[in-house]
């Protein structure tokens, strides 16, 4: 009998990458599994030929690029997530927004969402908004983890018009 080997997630066989044209296609698929994880928290369904709708203004992200940025995550050469980036301009109100942040289910739990987040926020350095659907749980207590490790405090929270200016 062969022995056990440990399952074992290198970060650094992890990368994310600022996806192509070409690379188009394979957000698409991926955003079918997105929006199939995302139907627990929404009235999402899918159509007659059995898949989600399209993802409206994806196509953005390749003609608008000066303020869309879609990128890729790899694992181990592997296909493991898709961001999509918005930095959105407004008077004198400049942020980056986490449009769209998948990981695959076999790659959560292992820190690599948290290193792409890390990683994104030093490619778009400035001020961010996240958004969470309110019962979208997991994704709340990610972010949460996620801004009390890369930020000592400076930032706060917002509830649907009421702002919280206290830790998350």
């Amino acid at each position: 009998m062969a022995p056990l080997r440990e399952a074992f997630f290198s970060m650094e066989y992890s990368k994310l990458i600022k996806a192509s044209a070409d690379h188009k296609i394979v957000i698409q698929n991926l955003m079918q599994l997105y929006m199939h994880d995302f139907s627990e928290f929404m009235d999402l369904n899918v159509g007659a030929d059995g898949l989600f709708p399209e993802y409206k203004d994806l196509d953005l992200y390749w003609t608008d690029t000066t303020n869309r940025f879609p990128y890729l995550i790899l694992q181990d050469e592997k296909y493991a997530g898709f961001l999509l980036v918005r930095q959105i301009e407004l008077d004198a109100r400049n942020y980056f927004s986490m449009a769209e942040f998948f990981v695959l289910r076999n790659f959560r739990n292992k820190r690599l969402g948290q290193k792409v987040a890390f990683e994104i926020f030093n490619l778009h350095r400035g001020n961010w908004k996240l958004f969470q659907i309110e019962s979208n749980h997991p994704a709340q207590q990610f972010w949460r983890k996620v801004i009390a490790e890369s930020t000592p405090g400076k930032f706060y929270r917002a509830i649907r018009g009421r702002q919280n200016h206290t830790a998350i």
